[in-house]
This record gives C-alpha cells, structure tokens and sequence, in this order.
C-alpha cells in the first residue's frame, strides 16, 4: 500500500521553481480507438508545441497508446498514419511510446504479429509509463 506524503506548505512554495527548470512536459494519452480522439490527440500535441516554441520555450510531449488506442501506432490499422509520418519529420519534440503488453494481447489475439509505426518506441507498459512520468513531474492529459 502506498504512503501518502504531506509536505509542509512552504517547503511546497519554495520547490515550486525548482520544478519550473528546464522544458515543459506533457505526457498524451490514447486508449480508444477513435480516430476523433486520436486526431484529437495529435492536435493538442502540435497546438502545445507550437504555443511554447512561439514564446521561445521548450516542451517535450510523449504520446502514450495502450489497449484499444494503440491501433494509432499500428501500421496495418491506424487511421492517422499520415500525420504520424509528417510529426516523426516536424515535430521532433514529440514522441510515440506504444505499449508491449497491448501489443502482446493483441499477436495472441490475432494469431499475427502486429506491425508498430517505425518512430515509435515500445514501452512495457504504457499505464506505468504514464505514472512514472507523473512522478517526475510531467503533466498527463487524456485529450
């Protein structure tokens, strides 16, 4: 069982600008496969990225695809491929993590094994990716 932490109010003051250092992170969620979200998502990817490189700053956007969403990173199936390939070549910023165990349940589900977009990078899990990134700070969005 998890501890809950309580930090004093203004140890939380003063750590706040530690936090503010370096480029902003976003993690993206997609777990349906609906291509309205999945545009959905790329369109907050690329909105958020151009809203901090006008103002000369940094973000790093990873986009995490499990369960039924990880059809966005297939290459047989996904409904936003095109876009896929144009932000591998413009937008370096963002980056594609697609989940293993999805992936897993899927080969043994179809009997084949499931081709991945080549600029994405599979993780274990794409839940706990998304928790550890949490943990670090990174702000997590289901769009």
């Amino acid at each position: 069982m998890r501890m809950l932490r309580f930090i004093p109010v203004l140890a939380l003051f003063f750590a706040l600008p530690a936090l503010a250092d370096g480029p902003h992170r976003l993690a993206l969620q997609i777990s349906d496969n609906d291509a309205d979200k999945m545009n959905a998502v790329l369109n907050v990817a690329a909105n958020v990225s151009k809203y901090y490189s006008d103002k000369g700053e940094e973000v790093e956007i990873q986009i995490v695809a499990f369960n039924a969403g990880l059809h966005m990173l297939r290459a047989d199936t996904s409904p936003v491929a095109p876009r896929l390939a144009s932000f591998g070549k413009s937008m370096t910023n963002v980056s594609f993590k697609a989940c293993q165990n999805t992936i897993d349940s899927m080969e043994k589900r179809e009997g084949k094994a499931i081709p991945i977009i080549e600029n994405a990078e599979h993780v274990q899990a794409g839940v706990v990716t998304l928790i550890e990134l949490g943990e670090k700070g990174w702000t997590i969005v289901r769009p």
